[in-house]
């Protein structure tokens, strides 16, 4: 038996890779179930199954309707959180998410990504960290390894490569610094998510 690069295996190593499709295959299911949860609308029932899939959600934290997450056991958000509707939360490296974080519609947050330099186009990860009052825009995309520093802003569809510092607010593909934010004492809450997104 060969494997996808053409390299004979051994039967040891099929064994092995027989068993990392099997959990692949339960990985990919528990997914599945969690994008299938994530459409019902009642934040108490998908919290419920998103705490039991391993997803660590501070006290008053709410993931809106259609979030999809990769390896949720990985994701840890903090209290007074919202995360809006069809994000994307990666959990394949570690994703850690502060407090008083505004995440709007469609935010794409990846921790890993494709090697295009590697022989077998493998992939690589690096952990995410978005600090506490965090805003970010619809659409935007945080890539591997970014720091996004305490009330920090990014605007929306801006696709976020490198860190940003605390109080900056970037914007443009690739995210460049377009301003700061001049509120540096900040001690709100976001308040109650809509009831039935």
């Amino acid at each position: 038996m060969k494997d996808k690069m053409e390299r004979n295996l051994t039967s040891g190593q099929l064994v092995q890779k027989i068993m990392n499709r099997m959990t692949a295959i339960m990985v990919e299911l528990e997914i599945f179930f969690l994008h299938s949860v994530g459409h019902v609308p009642s934040h108490l029932f998908r919290k419920l199954f998103y705490l039991l899939a391993g997803i660590k959600i501070g006290s008053g934290s709410t993931i809106h309707m259609g979030a999809r997450f990769y390896h949720p056991w990985n994701i840890t958000i903090e209290q007074d959180t919202i995360i809006g509707e069809g994000a994307v939360l990666d959990g394949r490296d570690t994703l850690y998410i502060g407090s008083h974080v505004d995440i709007a519609s469609e935010v794409m947050i990846y921790n890993a990504e494709h090697d295009i330099e590697s022989a077998d186009f493998g992939a690589r990860t690096d952990k995410v960290t978005i600090g506490d009052y965090v805003f970010i825009g619809p659409r935007a995309i945080i890539l591997p390894g970014v720091t996004i520093g305490k009330g920090a802003v990014v605007a929306a569809g801006a696709v976020v490569t490198k860190d940003v510092k605390e109080f900056e607010i970037v914007g443009g593909v690739p995210a460049k610094v377009i301003g700061e934010r001049q509120n540096k004492d900040l001690h709100y809450r976001l308040g109650r998510a809509a009831w039935f997104r």
